[in-house]
C-alpha cells in the first residue's frame, strides 16, 4: 500500500517529538485498535468511555506504523515504542488535517444540513468517484474528531474531496469548516433538529450558515430554495461575501431545478434541470427527498467541474447506507415481507420521509404497510408534539400499523386512530417481541427512531427470526 503520510511530516505538521525507530512510511491513521490495520498510526484519543492511551500496546503489537500518544502518558510506554509525542492527541489531528487540508488541490465539498447530509455525501462520492479519485468521510464522521480525521486520511493524490459537517450546538460548524476550506459548501435543508440546544428553527439555520465562514475565495453556496429559510440562508451567505448562490429544489427560480419525478417502491426517475441543462436520470434509492437532493449533488458536482451527464448516469448505482433505509426481503413460513431498516437515527423530517417512502412501498396481497417507531431525541419542549404530529404523515400515507416504543412515542399513539394501534411499549427491547408477532406475508415493515432510542434491536431481531436476503432493483425507468 502506498504511503499516506511520512512519520517526518507527521512529526513536522504536529509539532511532535519522537521515539523509537519510526519507519519512514504511514499508510493510514487510525483511532479504533481493533480495526486498526498494519502500517496505520494510531492516535490514542480519549473519548468519553475510553481513553486511547490504554490501547496503544495493542495497536503496536497489531503492526501499528506508530502511535501518537500525549505527553503525559509517554512515559508509561517502552523505550522503544514508536511514538509520535504531543501536548494533546487530539489537537495533533486536528494540526494533521489542517496540513492535509494544504497540499490538497482537490476540488473540495463540504456538506452540512439538518437531514440528509450522509445520504448526500455518499451520493457525491458515487458521482465524483466515476469521474475520478475521489475521497469522502466515512459513515458520519462529521464532528470535532470525525471531520479531523476524515480529512488527515484524504490522500494528497485526491481529484475530489467530501466532507460531511454536523453539529447540535451554535459554534460547532466554524472551526470545522475553516479546516475544510470548501470550494462547495451545501445546505440539503433546515429542520427543527437538535431544538433542545437551540432558541428555535432561525437559530438552528444561523448555525447552519457558519460553514460559509470556511469557503475558499470564488467558492459557491448550494442551498434549498424550497426550505422557509432560503432567505435567512442566503442573506447570510452574502454576509459572508460567498460570491456564488446556487439554488435548488421545485420553485420555478432554482438554479437546480425538480421538472417532474416518478416515484417508485425501490427507485425514483428525475427530470431536472441543472444550472440551464436538461437532464433526465434514475436514482437507485426511493422517496421525494432523495429526488431533492440529487439536485444538490449534481449542481455541487458540476461546480466542483464534474460533467454533468456523467454524474447524472452514475446515481442510478446509489445505494442507502447502513440504517438509512437499506431493503432486505424477510423469509417467512407462508411466503415473504420487506423490512425496511432506517434504524440508524431520525428527526421529525426524517421520519415523515420514511414514512412516505413505506407508504409507496410494494405489499402482497394481503399485505400491509406496518411502521414501527421509536422516540426522536433532542428535541426540547417541542418533543411532545412533534412526535404526536407524525399521525398526520401515518393517515396521508395510508400506513396501516404502527408500533411505538419510548415515552415521547406514547404521545404519536394516544393520536392514532385505534384502527392503526399495532402495539407500544416502553422500549425497544419490549416491543421487540410485539412486532415479531405481527408479521404477515406480503407485509412491509419500516423501522425507525433516534440512536438513543435502539431500533436496531427489533431489526436484529426480525432478522433473526426471518433470516432473509437483500431486497433487489429489477425497475427499469
Amino acid at each position: 500500500m502506498s504511503a499516506l503520510w511520512t512519520s517526518a511530516a507527521m512529526a513536522e505538521a504536529m509539532h511532535a517529538a519522537t521515539r523509537g525507530a519510526l519507519p519512514d512510511d504511514v499508510t493510514g491513521i487510525s483511532i479504533d485498535s481493533r480495526t486498526l490495520t498494519p502500517g496505520e498510526a494510531y492516535f490514542a484519543i480519549k473519548g468519553d468511555v475510553h481513553d486511547g492511551h490504554d490501547f496503544v500496546e495493542a495497536a503496536l503489537k497489531n503492526g501499528a506504523a506508530l502511535a501518537v500518544v500525549a505527553k503525559t502518558h509517554a512515559d508509561t510506554f517502552a523505550a522503544d515504542a514508536r511514538l509520535l509525542v504531543v501536548d494533546d492527541v487530539l489537537a495533533g489531528l486536528v494540526d494533521l488535517a489542517h496540513a492535509s487540508r494544504a497540499r490538497l488541490g482537490a476540488k473540495v465539498i463540504a456538506v452540512t444540513g439538518s437531514v440528509g447530509k450522509t445520504s448526500t455525501k455518499e451520493a457525491l462520492r458515487t458521482v465524483l468517484g466515476a469521474q475520478g479519485e475521489t475521497h469522502a468521510s466515512v459513515a458520519s464522521f462529521n464532528n470535532h474528531w470525525g471531520v479531523p480525521l476524515s480529512l488527515a486520511r484524504c490522500p494528497p493524490s485526491v481529484k475530489f474531496a467530501i466532507f460531511e459537517i454536523g453539529m447540535n450546538h451554535p459554534g460547532e460548524i466554524t472551526p470545522l469548516v475553516k479546516m475544510v476550506r470548501p470550494h462547495v459548501a451545501i445546505i440539503t435543508t433546515v429542520e427543527p433538529v437538535h431544538l433542545e440546544f437551540f432558541a428555535g428553527i432561525d437559530a438552528i439555520a444561523d448555525a447552519k450558515a457558519e460553514i460559509f465562514s470556511g469557503l475558499e475565495p470564488g467558492g459557491a453556496a448550494v442551498l434549498n430554495r424550497d426550505n422557509p429559510q432560503f432567505s435567512r440562508l442566503s442573506k447570510s451567505a452574502k454576509q459572508a461575501k460567498v460570491e456564488r448562490i446556487v439554488s435548488f429544489g421545485s420553485d420555478e427560480k432554482a438554479d437546480a431545478r425538480l421538472l417532474d419525478v416518478s416515484l417508485h417502491p425501490t427507485c425514483s426517475a428525475v427530470h431536472a434541470n441543472i444550472l440551464g441543462h436538461d437532464v433526465t436520470y434514475k436514482i437507485g434509492m426511493p422517496g421525494r427527498h432523495m429526488a431533492m437532493n440529487s439536485l444538490a449533488v449534481l449542481a455541487a458536482a458540476s461546480l466542483a467541474g464534474a460533467d454533468l451527464a456523467l454524474s447524472a448516469l452514475a446515481l442510478a448505482q446509489l445505494k442507502p447506507a447502513a440504517g438509512r433505509g437499506v431493503r432486505e426481503v424477510l423469509t417467512l413460513t407462508e411466503g415473504s415481507a420487506t423490512l425496511i431498516d432506517e434504524s440508524y437515527n431520525a428527526n421529525p423530517a426524517s421520519m415523515k420521509a420514511a414514512i412516505t417512502v413505506l407508504g409507496q412501498a410494494g405489499v402482497g396481497p394481503r399485505g400491509r404497510r406496518i411502521a414501527v417507531l421509536g422516540d426522536m431525541l433532542e428535541l426540547g419542549p417541542a418533543g411532545p408534539d412533534l412526535h404526536r404530529g407524525l399521525s398526520e404523515a401515518i393517515t396521508a400515507n395510508s400506513i396501516d400499523a404502527v408500533f411505538c416504543c419510548g415515552p415521547l412515542m406514547r404521545n404519536l399513539w394516544e393520536a392514532l386512530p385505534s384502527a392503526k394501534k399495532g402495539g407500544y411499549a416502553d422500549s425497544s427491547a419490549a416491543l421487540e417481541e410485539q412486532v415479531t408477532a405481527a408479521i404477515g406475508a406480503g407485509d412491509a415493515i419500516m423501522v425507525k427512531g433516534s440512536l438513543g432510542s435502539r431500533m436496531k434491536l427489533i431489526v436484529t431481531a426480525l432478522q433473526k427470526r426471518f433470516p432473509g436476503r437483500a431486497a433487489l432493483d429489477d425497475i427499469t425507468v
